[in-house]
């Protein structure tokens, strides 16, 4: 993950996070779905996605 983006969420609010997590969730939950289907050939798209979740959650936590 980059350092900008990592500062850019922590700047952000309760709400603009929930937001970017929401927003997150449908955006890998479409890119799943055009994995299946082999529509996608960044496959490490998907991962990173994964991980942008997982720092919003954390960030969520502490908040």
């Amino acid at each position: 993950m980059k350092k900008d983006l990592l500062q850019n969420l922590r700047e952000k609010n309760k709400d603009e996070l929930l937001k970017e997590l929401q927003s997150s969730k449908d955006n890998l939950w479409q890119l799943q779905r055009d994995l299946k289907r082999g529509k996608v050939k960044n496959i490490k798209e998907a991962r990173n996605l994964k991980k942008t979740i997982a720092v919003i959650n954390t960030l969520l936590s502490n908040v």
